[in-house]
């Protein structure tokens, strides 16, 4: 799973990347400071299930902190994208490219109106954020748009010869962007397009096609960073107010760095997305005591957590419809190697238990003969769709 965090530059994308990573990547009050994409690993959190077998797990990868688990994702972050990059500006389709891969995306924008549509520092409240997500939402749907333009008369023409089912054709020559059969069949059936033949279609129908398409393949979230300042508060509002439709979530990435950085220096115990922190005051000096009390005031106290990890966790179990499930043991949770509880998985909401057994390992999938319940204790079959921290053991021939 790849959730890519895009956004225009100098709004804290980088600054996001980093507290969500601890990647070592350029922040600065510039615009362009990131050029190619970054990559790295964050985590969604979750209420682990070692807790209902009295036992503390031991993951191979990602960790566990008072039975919270953290599951790895992969973020890309982006370059900054202004106005005009789906024509090159910018050299916003390189950028633009770097987002075929992701499933899901973290739409970053300044939400104390202090970045102009350029990415340039402007006083506080002088821009409406409103105007990013705008912005964002054409260049996508124009980007989407482009690549089905590319030669397309000819290749409408060639699927009519030749009497090409054109849900799987569309679909095959979209599958870079992550469409499939079934999101061209019911986008074809919600733009009232399933009548006219391809060729026929005209701009304004390719643009709802293109638009649809962009937004069931790239759902996503939006980041209202800075919302620490007075303006920034304000803003989270009238964002909330005007998209009804989105997922907007209040954040300060500032402050989701600051408390990252120092708990891993051990100055506090913070855990990612909490709502609160424990200072240790014999390892701090005055004005760093200052400095956490604002974040635990302004921000904190305010929105319950500084967004950054909220915005994980939206993205992949709500925009995406995730859950988490464990392979485990009736008889024992240890693998070969004593680690409990070693492996979550991520899998789609409505997952079978045949389907999680190929998603362990194609062996184990094609030797399926039946599943245990591990917590209910009870036997289920190929076709019983899991849970939400469902623990499962496969047996095979």
């Amino acid at each position: 799973m790849i959730i890519g965090v895009v956004g225009k530059p100098n709004v804290g994308k980088s600054t996001f990347f980093k507290s969500a990573t601890l990647a070592d990547v350029e922040i600065a009050n510039y615009p362009f400071a990131t050029i190619k994409a970054n990559s790295g690993v964050g985590h969604v959190k979750v209420d682990c299930v070692d807790v209902e077998f009295k036992t503390q797990c031991n993951p191979r990868t990602g960790y566990c902190v008072n039975h919270k688990r953290f599951i790895p994702v992969e973020l890309i972050d982006v370059a900054g994208l202004v106005p005009g990059a789906h024509e090159g500006k910018g050299l916003g389709n390189a950028f633009l490219e770097d987002l075929r891969p992701a499933d899901a995306l973290i739409h970053v924008i300044d939400a104390s109106g202090g970045t102009n549509e350029k990415g340039e520092t402007v006083n506080e409240g002088s821009y409406d954020p409103v105007e990013d997500v705008l912005f964002l939402e054409n260049e996508l749907d124009m980007w989407y748009l482009g690549i089905m333009k590319r030669g397309w008369e000819k290749f409408a023409r060639t699927m009519q010869q030749e009497h090409s089912n054109v849900v799987k054709t569309i679909a095959k020559r979209l599958s870079g962007l992550r469409v499939t059969e079934e999101h061209v069949e019911r986008c074809l059936k919600e733009n009232n397009l399933g009548e006219k033949t391809p060729e026929t279609w005209n701009e304004g129908e390719m643009l709802g096609f293109a638009s649809w398409l962009r937004k069931e393949t790239k759902p996503m979230v939006i980041i209202a960073n800075k919302c620490d300042r007075k303006v920034g508060r304000d803003n989270v509002v009238k964002l909330k107010e005007k998209f009804k439709d989105y997922l907007i979530i209040p954040c300060s990435a500032d402050s989701e760095l600051a408390l990252r950085e120092a708990a891993k220096h051990e100055v506090i115990e913070y855990i990612p997305g909490d709502k609160d922190f424990l200072m240790n005051d014999s390892k701090l000096n005055d004005k760093q005591k200052e400095a956490l009390e604002f974040i635990r005031r302004d921000v904190l106290n305010e929105f319950e957590c500084t967004g950054v990890q909220k915005a994980l966790n939206e993205a992949v179990f709500e925009l995406l419809d995730y859950v988490h499930i464990y392979p485990g043991g009736m008889n024992k949770l240890e693998d070969k190697d004593g680690n409990v509880l070693p492996d979550c998985f991520l899998m789609k909401n409505g997952t079978t238990a045949l389907e999680f057994a190929f998603r362990i390992h194609t062996d184990i999938g094609k030797g399926f003969i039946k599943a245990m319940d591990v917590k209910k204790r009870i036997p289920i079959g190929k076709e019983h769709v899991l849970l939400e921290g469902d623990v499962v053991e496969i047996m095979t021939k």
